[in-house]
């Protein structure tokens, strides 16, 4: 099913919908689709280099937003207007063995003491990025953070491959397809390594 469904995503990169094909994929794995957008816009961009950074544009702006949507989901699910805990959030509490609101208080405030970094890991590397935008508005995260977070990782992600296409063409997918998530972790840990080390230095 998923093969069947990834191929009718590719196909989409022959239609003179493709861009529009683009934003709603992007959107929609950001909160809840399995599919990744990196396939049609890696497709969009081989078809015509010369729209590769148009492409990734509407690419970040579509995940952007799917991720606000992906943030709304977690935070109403699990927090009523009220700030009481819904109905979903106690059924959560009543079968997950040693979850209880003390352990959630725990996450929560480990969660937003790496808020950047978690929203951007995920953003940039293969982690499901879906996971981390219900996640956020399930632990209140700071929402400016949220989103600028979102910005620079999905930016950083589609433009990249956008900018790999348009300089190197064809080829340059077999490296993608091949390498690119491993080189996107260590990419990731090392920045994330490096203002650790900073930190530590400077206290």
């Amino acid at each position: 099913m998923l093969k069947r469904l990834y191929h009718w995503i590719l196909s989409w990169a022959d239609s003179r919908w493709g861009a529009t094909a683009l934003f709603i994929l992007a959107f929609a794995e950001s909160s809840f689709f399995p599919i990744p957008p990196d396939v049609l816009l890696i497709a969009l961009c081989l078809g015509c280099t010369t729209k590769a950074f148009r492409y990734a544009l509407i690419c970040t702006a579509g995940s952007v937003l799917g991720a606000l949507a992906g943030y709304a989901i977690g935070h109403f699910l699990w927090l009523a207007p009220s700030g009481e805990f819904t109905a979903v959030a106690d059924f959560f509490f009543r079968i997950i063995p040693g979850f209880t609101h003390t352990e959630y208080d725990k996450i929560s405030e480990v969660y937003n003491q790496y808020n950047f970094w978690v929203v951007f890991t995920a953003g940039f590397t293969p982690i499901p990025y879906k996971l981390i935008t219900i996640t956020a508005g399930v632990f209140s995260l700071n929402l400016p953070m949220f989103v600028l977070a979102s910005v620079v990782s999905r930016g950083l992600r589609f433009f990249l491959f956008a900018w790999l296409i348009w300089r190197y063409g064809a080829p340059i997918k077999v490296f993608i397809d091949k390498y690119f998530n491993i080189l996107a972790i260590a990419f990731t840990v090392l920045l994330i390594g490096s203002f650790v080390a900073v930190k530590y230095l400077i206290q």
